[in-house]
């Protein structure tokens, strides 16, 4: 079997399975990498020729060039997709990357906002205007939800409950997340402010909207977030954005004693141990005051 035509029934499978366009892109992007490499230098082009240490070879490629480990994970997991897809479709008799391992990845302290500036951040949009009161509300949702930028700006009027979000993530899964009340009064008045403004223009069906009605980009969020972390002087080593919102929200809920699986679920991740990532970045001196908190003695009860 020629592998540009397994590469084609994978991305078919990926759309059957309802991957995102963004998902799907990348690997086809990776895997036409995969398949140069094969065929410039091995001169494989069939199925039947690719060996697990082929696979090997092509992730030492990218180390001998610098690439960061977590790039060349990403790379593989595309050639490990595609080699399980082979499997579990019959077409080798076995997995082909069974005993072909990740590259390490060094553990990364991921800094995200204080308290102090999360309630910077959000007091910095203070306007009654439509645009101001979108965007604090938008800042509000993306700490107190923890939900992914797609996730937000995919939100439907349709989709608000009255205690939750029906939030539809990765690989079209649905979920709920909490809705507080202080994120109800601003959804009150953002939803009054909207229809006000949009009352005689054309306006889509999505929760937020561009000044035109369009619905809104991560490049505009993004801009938005980044404005109100110069205007209140965030700490330089916080990158600023969306995801890091979603860090802080992670950490938060961590430190405020929320457990991992309650964690995993809420923000929608496939396993545990993804959430995992968000503990092990928490820094010593918040382990300390949790335990502090939770300690044994200082919690018994006669």
């Amino acid at each position: 079997m020629l592998l540009k035509d397994l590469v084609k029934e994978f991305e078919f499978d990926c759309k059957v399975r309802e991957l995102t366009p963004k998902t799907i892109g990348n690997y086809q992007k990776q895997l036409s990498y995969f398949l140069a490499f094969l065929e410039d230098v091995h001169g494989i082009t069939k199925l039947e020729n690719l060996r697990a240490v082929h696979v090997k070879e092509f992730i030492n490629r990218y180390q001998l060039r610098g690439n960061k480990p977590a790039y060349i994970n990403d790379l593989l997991k595309a050639v490990k997709c595609l080699c399980a897809y082979a499997y579990r479709e019959g077409y080798t008799e076995e997995l082909i990357t069974q005993r072909v391992k990740n590259v390490k990845e060094p553990k990364v302290l991921i800094h995200t906002f204080s308290n102090n500036e999360v309630f910077a951040m959000i007091n910095y949009f203070s306007g009654n205007d439509y645009l101001s009161v979108r965007n604090k509300l938008i800042t509000m949702m993306l700490f107190d939800t923890g939900i992914r930028i797609a996730e937000l700006l995919d939100l439907k009027p349709n989709h608000i409950q009255e205690t939750y979000f029906i939030i539809h993530g990765k690989g079209r899964k649905e979920r709920v997340v909490p809705k507080n009340p202080m994120i109800s009064k601003w959804l009150f008045k953002y939803m009054v402010v909207r229809e006000s403004y949009f009352e005689d223009r054309f306006a889509e069906d999505y929760l937020f909207l561009t000044k035109n009605g369009n619905k809104l980009t991560n490049e505009v969020v993004t801009a938005r977030l980044k404005e109100a972390g110069r205007a209140v002087g965030v700490n330089p080593n916080v990158r600023v954005s969306p995801h890091t919102c979603r860090h802080t929200f992670a950490q938060m809920q961590l430190r405020n004693g929320l457990d991992l699986y309650s964690l995993s679920r809420l923000m929608g991740h496939e396993s545990i141990a993804i959430t995992q990532r968000y503990l092990d970045s928490i820094q010593d001196f918040h382990v300390l005051t949790a335990a502090h908190k939770t300690g044994v003695l200082a919690n018994l009860r006669r």
